[in-house]
């Protein structure tokens, strides 16, 4: 769905279409990411269209930035502590 949403807006329906589930249950999804403040909804007449709000993501981004560089650098101490265990070993 948020890959979806990061196209533009789109209808409930067009955004349901992909997906083999009923509408009331992905509707239920949808106000999950709503209310966690992910996407937001407008209704124009019968049609409810989702857009990706997009301070939050940018906020999530950042956040797991920050986990990636310290994984990548507990990783990088793996590797070498592993090496030098082979190394010493051979």
């Amino acid at each position: 769905m948020v890959a979806r949403l990061s196209n533009g807006p789109v209808s409930t329906s067009a955004l349901a279409r992909p997906f083999a589930m009923a509408l009331p249950s992905f509707t239920q999804h949808l106000g999950v990411l709503e209310s966690c403040g992910l996407v937001r909804s407008k209704k124009n007449g019968r049609v409810r269209t989702y857009e990706l709000a997009a301070k939050p993501l940018k906020a999530a981004e950042a956040w797991m930035s920050t986990r990636r560089a310290t994984w990548e650098k507990r990783l990088n101490q793996l590797d070498a502590y592993l090496m030098t265990m082979k190394e010493r070993k051979s």
